[in-house]
């Protein structure tokens, strides 16, 4: 099953920056997306405000946790 969520661990292996600057980033997209403070952040979220490709990113993620 693919994934919908996306983690400050899997933005650290995706974007090889530190947790605490994916944790950063993760903040800065759930503001962007009009998210509440500990809502998920999807896929697609992530991928608009860093206009990464989400099947490239989907498909990492997807590798990531084989």
């Amino acid at each position: 099953m693919p994934r919908i969520c996306i983690y400050p661990k899997d933005v650290a292996a995706l974007t090889g920056r530190s947790y605490d600057v994916a944790k950063r980033l993760m903040r800065r997209v759930r503001q962007a997306a009009g998210k509440p403070t500990g809502a998920f952040v999807t896929v697609q979220d992530f991928c608009r405000f860093t206009g990464l490709d989400a099947a490239e990113v989907a498909q990492a993620l997807d590798r990531k946790s084989t």
